[in-house]
């Protein structure tokens, strides 16, 4: 058997923001200059890398971009109050609280008081509301790159059969609704099913996000089936750290008819998309006030 196609996420993410800097520049044209606002608390090293990722996308796609770092210690006040005032400037399209939060700050507060307008990561209820009903939203970035690389390789979606393994509130649950609304039949397992490979083993299209090393190998998937890798693991191999995903890549490709690898399948994609969340919330926002003011 010949092993599964190579999804390469770095290559099409990068498609994706050569797309978005002409998006931009209409927008400039128009008088409007998209704009994000990172907020990062606590000196994570993770999310110190992934904010600067993002920040570094941002001003390479033309978008401009706000830092606000904060202490570990900062109280949640604090931390409201800023995002308080860039919800009111209207310089500010977009609004990004870099997750997880240190101890002591709740981050169901935090996400709950950004503008649904301008929540470019989708977490906000209102905006998850919009997405389970089908309406037109600010979908999750993680998902919405993961339904973009299986439209690249299997074009309509429609009668596929979808098995999305985990059910966080961050990527599971909205990858199930966006995967309902391209007309999957779609399946959730997750820590309490039964017979969670052999439901995989049924699917044309497995997203793995559960958040566990190589969980999911060539016994999970049904030969020629999809596989979507959103796993970010890293552990040890041999004494050196390396970055594994859900999937034991080594395992399925040759099962598997197409396969996202770690790094460089979904990760990438997710930053391409929250930049195209970004430029969709600053449009709607100009739509607004335009209207407002005619």
């Amino acid at each position: 058997m010949s092993a599964a196609q190579r999804i390469d996420g770095k290559a099409e993410a990068a498609r994706v923001l050569d797309s978005l800097r002409d998006d931009v520049e209409r927008l400039r044209e128009q008088g409007c200059a998209p704009c994000l606002a990172v907020v990062l608390v606590g000196d994570d090293p993770a999310s110190d890398v992934y904010v600067r990722n993002k920040v570094l996308r941002a001003r390479e796609t033309g978008i401009e971009s706000v830092e606000h770092r904060l202490p570990a210690n900062t109280s949640e006040d604090t931390l409201l109050t800023l995002i308080a005032a860039l919800n009111a400037d209207p310089a500010v399209h977009g609004i990004l609280v870099q997750m997880p939060l240190p101890a002591g700050l709740d981050e169901h507060a935090v996400i709950d008081a950004i503008a649904p307008a301008k929540d470019v990561d989708g977490f906000h209820p209102a905006n998850v509301g919009q997405l389970v009903l089908g309406d037109a939203t600010l979908a999750p970035c993680t998902p919405n790159g993961c339904l973009h690389l299986l439209r690249q390789v299997a074009g309509d979606l429609s009668g596929k059969h979808a098995v999305v393994v985990g059910r966080s509130n961050i990527v599971g649950k909205p990858m199930a609704a966006l995967l309902l609304q391209a007309n999957c039949s779609v399946t959730v397992v997750h820590s309490r099913s039964t017979n969670a490979a052999a439901l995989c083993r049924q699917a044309d299209i497995v997203v793995a996000a559960v958040g566990r090393p190589r969980l999911l190998d060539a016994g999970w998937i049904k030969p020629g089936a999809i596989v979507i890798d959103v796993g970010i693991n890293r552990i040890e191999i041999d004494g050196q750290p390396k970055l594994v995903g859900d999937v034991d890549f080594d395992s399925v490709a040759p099962v598997a008819g197409a396969i996202t690898p770690v790094p460089g399948g979904v990760g990438p994609m997710t930053i391409a998309f929250l930049m195209k969340n970004t430029i969709a919330a600053a449009v709607r926002q100009q739509a607004m006030r335009d209207a407002i003011a005619a």
